[in-house]
């Protein structure tokens, strides 16, 4: 994907390093996807009907959709499988259901979980300073070294519950 570059860096939709960001997440997430299908239909192939056919096959993408990761929006079109197996108990059809993006999901988990953690921290209220820090800190913190900022750009607070 193309995209112009302003002098100071930036593209129309934000600065490029998060442009390209997001498109490395829309291509790693469309591969994973891709490779779950494969595997399900693979893992199927020997099941087949009376007439030889496969119960398990492609069947196109689903509709795109929006999923709000860490890297911003990506938009995301799943694979599609139709499944033609019965089950015996219930009578009714099996279905393929991503793992890795349920039908359900819009925003990814760690989303999920951040935003009301910031929201009962003080979001609410409009104190960002002490709902934000503990969230950033996770960011700055370098466990595995023993390299990173001297001297934190706020003050280490305990939040107050």
């Amino acid at each position: 994907m193309l995209s112009v570059v302003t002098v100071d860096g930036s593209t129309q939709s934000g600065s490029l390093i998060d442009e390209i960001v997001r498109e490395g997440a829309h291509r790693m997430l469309a591969a994973a996807l891709e490779a779950e299908v494969n595997q399900y239909i693979a893992e199927l192939a020997a099941e087949t009907d009376e007439a030889g056919r496969r119960l398990v096959v492609r069947n196109g993408h689903h509709r795109s959709r929006t999923v709000v990761t860490a890297a911003g929006p990506v938009e995301v079109r799943a694979p599609r499988v139709n499944d033609r197996r019965v089950d015996e108990e219930t009578g009714e059809r099996k279905r393929f259901s991503s793992k890795i993006l349920p039908p359900w999901c819009r925003k990814s988990p760690k989303i999920s979980e951040v935003l009301p953690r910031l929201y009962l921290h003080g979001l609410s209220s409009g104190d960002f300073v002490p709902a934000l820090q503990e969230e950033l800190l996770a960011f700055y913190d370098f466990p595995s070294t023993n390299r990173g900022p001297r001297r934190w750009p706020w003050p280490r607070r305990a939040i107050r519950s």
